[in-house]
């Protein structure tokens, strides 16, 4: 999946696939997760968000069923 680098201190970089609705995040660690299920709306959301790590702790992380891939 493509990711794009963002502006963040926990998180570097973001990345979406529409068909699957799959989420996925590179943190600055260098750990990836995928979190499944996540509307698109949600995405675009977390995209424009100012503070990625605040958005992604309070609308995704325990919202949705997750995986580390990397």
């Amino acid at each position: 999946m493509d990711r794009k680098r963002v502006a963040s201190s926990n998180v570097a970089s973001i990345g979406y696939d529409a068909p699957s609705q799959t989420l996925e995040v590179e943190f600055q660690n260098g750990s990836v997760y995928q979190y499944y299920n996540v509307p698109p709306g949600i995405f675009d959301a977390f995209a424009k968000a100012p503070s990625k790590g605040q958005f992604l702790a309070a609308q995704i992380r325990d919202r949705f069923p997750f995986a580390r891939v990397g």
